[in-house]
Parts: C-alpha cells; sequence; structure tokens
C-alpha cells in the first residue's frame, strides 16, 4: 500500500494521466485521432469545400472578375460541345488505361502471388517498386523521347523493316498522328506504364489471400481452368482489382502533365484545369471541371459498393 502511494506521489500528473487513458481507451484512440482528423477536416475536405464553393460564381464576360452570386451558369458552361468533349476524352482514356493495366497487371500478380518465393519474391517487389522511386517527370520525359519519332522505339521498328506498321498505326484517325510521342496512343501507353505498379500490387495482395485448397478442390470437381479462373479466382481477386481500378482511373482522370507533354494540343480536364485557374484566370470553371472527376468517382465506387466489390477488403 505504502509503495502505492510512493508511486502516486512520484507520477503525479503523468501518472494520473496514464491511469486515465488505460481506464478509457477509447478516449485514448479519440486523442490519437485528433491531429489526423483536424488535417482532413480542415486541410482536406476543408479546400474542397472551398473548391465547390467556387465553382457556383461565375465570370463577368466584361470585366473578367468574379461574380460572387450563387449561380448554376458555370456548371451549365460545362454542356458546350468543347468541354463535353473534354469530360469524354478523359473518362474515355481513364477507362481504356484501367481495362489495360488490369489485362497486363493480372497475370503478373497472379505469379507473384502463386509461383515466386523467397529471393524470387523480392526481386517482383523490387522490380514493380522501382519505377515509382524515379521521378515522374524524368520518367515522363524518358518517355517522350522514347516515343519520338527520331526515337529508340522507331529505330527499333526500323531495324526489323516493321516502319510501314508503326506508320499505318500512326496513320489511323484520332489515335494516330505525326509520331508516337504527339498521338493519344503515346498518352495511352505513358499512363499505362506510370500508374501500373498501382494495379499490380492490390490485386497480388488480394490473391495472396486465395487459398490455394479452393483452387485445387475446383479442379477436383471437375472445372477447367477456365471455369476455376471465373467462378473461384476471379470473384475472390475482384477487391484487388477493384481497388487497383480505384487508382489507376482516378489518377489518370486528374493528371494534366503527361498529355501536357505527350500528346496532341487536345485538352484532358486537368490541363482544362490548368488552363482555366492559369491562363484564362476562370477560376469558377476550373472549380467546376474538378467537381468532375469527383462525381465520377463518387458514382464509381456507388456502383462498385452496390455490386459488394468492397465486402472482402
Amino acid at each position: 500500500m505504502s509503495g502505492a502511494v510512493i508511486a502516486d506521489a512520484g507520477g503525479g500528473m503523468l501518472a494520473r494521466l496514464s491511469d486515465l487513458l488505460w481506464r478509457r481507451p477509447g478516449l485514448l484512440l479519440f486523442l490519437l485521432l485528433v491531429p489526423a482528423l483536424l488535417w482532413l477536416g480542415i486541410v482536406y475536405c476543408g479546400s474542397l469545400l472551398a473548391l465547390l464553393l467556387q465553382s457556383f460564381f461565375s465570370i463577368d464576360e466584361f470585366s473578367g472578375l468574379i461574380v460572387r452570386e450563387f449561380t448554376l451558369k458555370t456548371y451549365g458552361e460545362l454542356f458546350l460541345a468543347a468541354n463535353v468533349d473534354i469530360i469524354l476524352r478523359t473518362v474515355i482514356m481513364a477507362t481504356l488505361v484501367t481495362l489495360a493495366s488490369i489485362a497486363l497487371a493480372f497475370p503478373v500478380a497472379y505469379f507473384a502471388a502463386r509461383y515466386a518465393k523467397g529471393r524470387m519474391k523480392a526481386v517482383f517487389y523490387l522490380g514493380v517498386m522501382l519505377p515509382l522511386w524515379a521521378s515522374y517527370l524524368v520518367k515522363v520525359y524518358a518517355w517522350k523521347l522514347i516515343l519520338a519519332k527520331e526515337g529508340i522505339l522507331s529505330w527499333t521498328f526500323a531495324k526489323l523493316h516493321l516502319t510501314r506498321l508503326i506508320d499505318a498505326w500512326l496513320a489511323l484517325p484520332v489515335i494516330g498522328g505525326n509520331s508516337l510521342s504527339i498521338s493519344y496512343t503515346g498518352t495511352f501507353l505513358v499512363f499505362l506504364y506510370v500508374w501500373l505498379p498501382f494495379m499490380i500490387l492490390p490485386i497480388q495482395a488480394a490473391l495472396e489471400r486465395v487459398p490455394a485448397s479452393l483452387i485445387e478442390a475446383s479442379g477436383d470437381l471437375g472445372a477447367t481452368p477456365a471455369q476455376a479462373f471465373r467462378t473461384v479466382i476471379w470473384p475472390l481477386a475482384l477487391p484487388g482489382v477493384i481497388a487497383g481500378s480505384i487508382f489507376t482511373f482516378s489518377l489518370t482522370l486528374g493528371d494534366y502533365i503527361i498529355p501536357q507533354i505527350i500528346g496532341s494540343s487536345r485538352l484532358f480536364i486537368g490541363q482544362a484545369v490548368y488552363a482555366h485557374q492559369g491562363t484564362a484566370g476562370n477560376i469558377p470553371l476550373a472549380a467546376a471541371f474538378t467537381v468532375v472527376p469527383v462525381l465520377i468517382m463518387g458514382l464509381y465506387l456507388w456502383g462498385a459498393k452496390r455490386q459488394g466489390a468492397f465486402d472482402a477488403l
């Protein structure tokens, strides 16, 4: 008893605070979360609310000043043909990049989850993560040199006597151009390269949780490899696919650097936001353009949740 009294006297305020937090773990959790919640609520959510508020203002066409009166005029401008074209172009590109990422990432992730062991798995993680450690701009400019008309890719096609093939591809409408570095094909390839690791890792993590016994059991019951994939592997890996698609789709929707460096002069949403808030000074329209990816991703997440894609996360 005397020992407890001595310990209490020696500890003082810190000892009483420690006892209080030990008796009330909920209070300890709240105190630990307060800094993160303040950051999220003030800096992140606050900036989003300010952005949303700006989108309900408009620009005075005569003076070029912002009219701070509530109006839906700016959102109406999004339905102009030129702006609808920008939105559709961006959504189509993000969809194609996401689908291609799934097609490329799934075999790689499946091999890593099922067959890579020990040192080989370490090499796999290093190979996937290494591009993420390099500078984003360095990678994009490197790809610009690779895809240029005098770049290594054109040189390789020339050495293989396949120049006609690449010329025929560049002659195609919409996706072609003078060279791969100023075409939608080049933009697509760079998007795919930059965001592919964000698809591989979630799928690999999901496949790691698929018991090998389930695959073996499906084979014992007479399922072909295609049936086993469709009925066992794919449904269990779907949460990882959804998680990866959230990254690739949303990052493509908002990126403006890759289309600025590689691609044609036609704008994507990110470029439109940059142009309107910078050169044009039309902050309300830039804010309205920024709301579009937020709404698209909100609808995507809602649809995925309705399909039960997050149940196993």
